[in-house]
């Protein structure tokens, strides 16, 4: 019997989660809940039954498990209601809007114990998981810099909608999220933060650019720059052939360096000197090779796993809630000006 599926929203992201269940026979959507007319005419038009109830959608017939690809301010009550149905519960990334929200929906998944996924769905692409590998497995040595750049340009339309326009927004909790999650499953925790960030290209209240430094718990220091507002190749988007929407050109994005070597990331290039160290020396170059594989799938197959119990989420709400702190924290240290040395 296929597990029943339920959607909370209707908008892109829950729609290719639609195209991910229905690529597995051994599951199916139920029910969508929306309040939106347009959301539900499109579930409609994809043969699927609509609910603007939740009480009625929670009783939707064959209801095993429920996905949350709502807004982000509504992550904290989708989960909720799941969770103290006992119904297993995958929540798209960010856990919520504010730490107080994730705070709430971690302390009752320890009361209830329903299991929780949270989407960050990058985990799940062998690149990362590679890459994690490498790390820690001391292969690079001591991580000591990271190095990361998430450039891209948003057409002027995607601004029509005025939430992307307002605090929240804008790419710093939208986009580097992503990589604030990756950072911190490859290469370890992060303590501190301070950062900067800028509205001058669009002049939006939300921010276009950031630039974050972050200590990391082993001592390494790690920078990141995001810009939504530029034409460039440098992002994970654009380099690592994970979704096709988006061309691809081969860049990396990402620079982890070791005391005994240096990995780029998506292209999984092993850099060490194969003898005596140092930087008269010429370098050799190993590529890693992975086998490709869509993550939203294999995200989705992991799901199936924790409704039936055969796996632990590998995104706990208590490890996605320190993304979301650390991320969080990039807007609270561009907001204080303590450490910030001022130029004339």
């Amino acid at each position: 019997m296929a597990i029943g599926i339920g959607l909370m929203g209707f908008g892109a992201i829950a729609r290719k989660h639609l195209a991910t269940v229905r690529a597995f026979g051994d599951a199916e959507i139920v029910g969508v809940l929306d309040p939106s007319p347009q959301a539900l005419a499109a579930a409609a038009a994809e043969g699927l039954r609509g609910f603007r109830d939740a009480a009625a959608f929670f009783a939707s017939p064959g209801l095993d498990a429920v996905i949350v690809a709502t807004p982000n301010q509504l992550h904290e009550a989708g989960a909720v209601a799941c969770i103290e149905r006992g119904l297993p519960v995958l929540i798209e990334k960010p856990v919520a809007d504010r730490v107080a929200a994730g705070e709430r929906i971690v302390a009752l998944q320890q009361k209830f114990g329903t299991p929780v996924l949270v989407g960050h769905h990058r985990r799940h692409n062998p690149i990362i998981a590679a890459a994690r590998e490498i790390v820690r497995s001391g292969r690079i040595g001591k991580v000591t810099a990271v190095a990361g750049l998430t450039l891209f340009l948003k057409p002027d339309d995607y601004f029509d909608v005025a939430w992307r326009r307002e605090a929240g927004g804008g790419p710093v909790l939208i986009n580097l999220i992503h990589d604030i999650d990756d950072l911190r499953f490859i290469c370890g925790e992060i303590v501190a933060i301070e950062a900067m960030t800028s509205s001058a290209r669009r002049g939006f209240p939300v921010e276009d650019t950031a630039a974050v430094i972050a200590r990391l718990e082993n001592g390494a220091i790690a920078t990141l720059v995001v810009s939504d507002a530029v034409p460039a190749p440098w992002s994970w988007e654009m380099s690592s052939r994970e979704n096709a929407i988006y061309p691809q050109h081969g860049e990396n994005c990402c620079l982890i360096a070791g005391t005994e070597g240096s990995l780029t990331v998506p292209r999984l290039e092993l850099w060490r000197y194969p003898g005596k160290r140092g930087w008269f020396e010429p370098l050799s170059c190993e590529k890693i090779a992975v086998a490709p594989a869509e993550p939203f799938g294999r995200q989705f197959a992991h799901f199936l796993d924790v409704i039936q119990g055969r796996a632990a989420p590998l995104v706990t709400p208590e490890d996605a809630l320190c993304t979301l702190e650390a991320t969080l924290a990039v807007a609270r240290a561009a907001s204080q000006a303590r450490s910030r040395v001022e130029l004339a």
